[in-house]
């Protein structure tokens, strides 16, 4: 048995758990040398919804940031979170712009990308991986783990085969919503390993308390690597922390390797960054052990979005019926995983549902796509009479859903071709069209401000 491989989710999924994605840039760095000393296997830093935050909240540069950082680690590989065709936005992209933000990720520092389907249709990874693995990146492709009367050790199985075949470098296990419990991990990575040559990794959440323990049955039965977070931003909605597994690995066969000492000091500097933002998110809230996600299957930040909807329109106290109501809404759509960007839709349409008084009035469009496959196929089929509650009488599709797409790169060049400073402000805009405009406005104005700065000193020394 070889060391276990440990994954650090600080830069990443830690802090987008408890912290809303708000850890600038400048927080990352100083810390950043002594993150690379340490040995991990990767450092989870860029992709899933810190893309968005970047320039959303930050007013920052995502692909500045991934330059920087791969500046300053120059020894561990960095690992981004990508969400299949939808990259890092919540809806299908032509195969132009997937490759075209593929090749950028790598070339700009990505080592390994993670990918998911959230639908679990390799269908919708088939561009992903062939661009990943085109551009040199070791390609990790991910399983969404969920609880439905279709999602058992078969469909995982079948799931798995394809992507080895695919020609996929490693394979995770998404535990998006903390609720794979120990000896069903123990049962499934046994299965896994069995079946399988590539490497296992495994990826938790500490919501429902199960994950520490998840770890520990999943190394047992052969997983190669997990996921952890530093222990300043681990537990609650994040990973279990890293020194912890750690030391629960130490003179073990399983032995990690890595220096506790240097992981404390790493701890204390996030300790600090922590209280910096201790009034971006409801720590108290996101801490607490929640065994209730065993039931709902309710990831973290699905919960606070659902909170932020009903508080918008004046309806909190309907927070029990609408948690009542997703589990409803899941059954009704064929048991998608909850994971961006079914979550997401399943919890809007569930809200709807409730402060309506009458399931599927009001119907957003995302949900009519997905009954219409544009999403993919649903994991079981959805009954006649919700798609005809829902869609009507309109067509299915059953090909790949970006099959229907036509090339876009030009497309998008053009419309912001005054505010093109690098190539990759292109798949900004493509990804967030509104949020990048916005950033780039910011950024423009900014940089005008210091060369008019910089033009009134040159007048006051040399009058032209």
């Amino acid at each position: 048995m070889s060391k276990i491989k440990i994954t650090e989710t600080v830069l990443r999924d830690a802090h987008q758990s408890l912290l809303a994605t708000r850890m600038t840039t400048d927080e990352m760095l100083p810390i950043a040398e002594k993150l690379d000393e340490v040995g991990f296997f990767s450092l989870e830093a860029w992709g899933g919804a810190t893309f968005d935050a970047c320039m959303r909240f930050l007013n920052e540069d995502p692909w500045e940031r991934l330059r920087l950082l791969k500046k300053a680690i120059k020894k561990t590989p960095l690992q981004m979170l990508l969400r299949g065709q939808n990259l890092l936005g919540y809806k299908h992209y032509p195969d132009d712009v997937v490759n075209e933000f593929i090749i950028k990720s790598v070339e700009n520092g990505i080592d390994i990308i993670r990918v998911f389907d959230a639908l679990n249709d390799v269908r919708n990874l088939q561009v992903p991986i062939k661009s990943a693995k085109s551009a040199g990146a070791h390609v990790q492709a991910a399983i969404v783990y969920t609880v439905s009367p279709v999602h058992n050790t078969d469909h995982y199985l079948k799931v798995a085969k394809s992507l080895q075949d695919m020609g996929v470098d490693s394979i995770c296990i998404k535990d998006m919503s903390g609720i794979l419990s120990p000896y069903a991990a123990y049962d499934l990575i046994k299965s896994l390993k069995r079946a399988l040559y590539t490497p296992i990794q495994l990826h938790s959440h500490y919501t429902a308390g199960l994950a520490s323990m998840t770890y520990l049955k999943a190394i047992e039965a052969g997983v190669d690597g997990v996921d952890t977070a530093i222990s300043s931003l681990a537990l609650g909605t994040s990973q279990p922390a890293t020194e912890s597994i750690v030391a629960a690995l130490k003179d073990t066969e399983y032995d990690t390797g890595l220096d506790l000492k240097l992981l404390a000091e790493i701890a204390q500097y996030f300790n600090v960054v922590k209280q910096n933002h201790k009034n971006d998110s409801d720590m108290s809230l996101l801490m607490s052990v929640d065994v209730k996600a065993l039931e709902s299957q309710i990831p973290g930040g699905m919960l606070s979005n659902l909170v932020s909807q009903l508080k918008q329109q004046n309806a909190l106290n309907k927070y029990q019926d609408v948690l009542k109501e997703v589990p409803r809404v899941r059954e009704d759509l064929g048991y998608p995983p909850l994971v961006t960007p079914m979550s997401q839709m399943v919890g809007t349409q569930a809200v709807l549902n409730v402060i309506t008084g009458e399931r599927y009035k009001i119907v957003p469009k995302e949900i009519k796509d997905y009954v219409k496959g544009l999403y993919g196929m649903p994991p079981a089929p959805i009954s006649d009479s919700i798609r005809e509650k829902i869609i009507g009488d309109e067509e299915i599709i059953s090909n790949r859903p970006a099959d229907l797409l036509s090339p876009q790169l030009d497309e998008f060049k053009n419309e912001i071709k005054e505010f093109i400073e690098q190539d990759e402000d292109v798949l900004s805009y493509a990804l967030f069209p509104q949020v990048a405009r916005r950033f780039f406005e910011y950024r423009q104005a900014k940089k005008y401000k210091i060369d008019s700065t910089l033009l009134n000193i040159e007048e006051r020394v040399h009058p032209i």
